[in-house]
């Protein structure tokens, strides 16, 4: 009897039923940024007065963390397809007025056309699913040229729905 109670407790719930606790901007700063920062920062070239030091993952180690910032971006595209989760708190500022949209405008940009927003979260999965093959084959000129492919999803997606001006 107790388990047909406690059955019948959760016939109303389903896999589908999503709680967003942060805001989108949380995701970025938390998850987004650190991540990509991490694939991008993997791989220099930098010329001192010394000489060149090449920067790149060497240790089995230091491949398996960048495979957990790109596995880590995949699924950030998913984070921000789920429905209800906002830009910002409400009433939270853009960040710099002159330059960015407010938040309440990003909003109303990704309700009128949802399939563009989703565009701008697959093109992030793909580019950061790039970074994670090159990873995978340990190739580092790969991992450089996934990282320009992600710099392009990221600056593609904030034309749309962050710049004020193009």
């Amino acid at each position: 009897m107790l388990v047909s109670i406690a059955a019948a407790g959760c016939a109303g719930e389903s896999a589908t039923d999503y709680k967003p606790t942060s805001t989108v901007r949380e995701v970025m700063r938390s998850i987004v940024d650190p991540s990509s920062d991490a694939l991008w920062d993997s791989v220099e070239i930098v010329a001192t007065v010394e000489g060149t030091v090449h920067k790149m993952p060497k240790s089995d180690e230091e491949w398996a963390v960048l495979r957990r910032s790109a596995v880590t971006l995949v699924e950030a595209g998913n984070l921000l397809l789920i429905p209800g989760r906002l830009v910002a708190r409400p009433g939270e500022p853009a960040g710099d007025p002159r330059s960015d949209l407010n938040p309440e405008e990003i909003d109303t940009k990704r309700r009128q056309a949802p399939g563009a927003w989703t565009l701008r979260a697959h093109r992030l999965q793909d580019a950061a699913a790039e970074s994670l093959k090159a990873i995978d084959a340990k190739d580092v000129t790969a991992l450089l040229n996934a990282g320009e492919t992600l710099d392009a999803a990221c600056e593609s997606c904030h034309r749309d729905y962050w710049y004020r001006v193009q």
